[in-house]
């Protein structure tokens, strides 16, 4: 008489390996700024007409870099939405300076459960003196979690040819 023995397969390994492969492939299926706005990064948006021109992130935070609109085009909305770690600022204040930080148009914005946009409109922008001078003004970011503010980026007016178009 013979006895077939049969041997006793554990899955349990095959198990945990296929769920560890799923959470890695789920994990990196984000795009690195994508997760940092999940998952808390600090970082901002800045949108002309509903067209992303401008997005910043962790280090990058530290370089303020030139936005550059034609001065014909007082039709139009600049947006920003402002990251702090996942969470939506309170007391929000999109402001316009010059170089010697005096602020030359200001926009206090109520406080939400989300990053709304924060909308200022172009034409209240290209009406300031400076900018109609040829100067460069700063787009200034300020809330309750950043109370000294940022610089999000510098705004210049220029000819059609070299503009940002919405």
């Amino acid at each position: 008489m013979k006895i077939n023995h049969m041997k006793k397969v554990n899955y349990q390994p095959r198990v945990v390996l296929g769920l560890l492969i799923l959470l890695c492939t789920v994990l990196f299926s984000f795009s690195f700024k994508a997760a940092e706005t999940v998952f808390g990064g600090e970082g901002f948006e800045v949108y002309l007409n509903n067209k992303l021109i401008l997005q910043q992130f962790g280090k990058e935070l530290n370089t303020v870099k030139m936005i550059k609109f034609d001065q014909r085009a007082t039709n139009g909305e600049l947006a920003i939405k402002y990251y702090h770690c996942g969470q939506p600022g309170k007391s929000r204040v999109v402001s316009i300076r010059d170089e010697k930080n005096v602020v030359l148009k200001q926009w206090k914005f109520s406080d939400t459960k989300d990053a709304s946009k924060l909308c200022c409109n172009m034409k209240d922008i290209l009406a300031l003196p400076k900018l109609k001078e040829g100067k460069n003004v700063n787009l200034f970011y300020s809330s309750s979690e950043l109370p000294n503010g940022r610089v999000l980026a510098i705004l210049s007016a220029v000819n059609r040819n070299n503009a940002a178009q919405p």
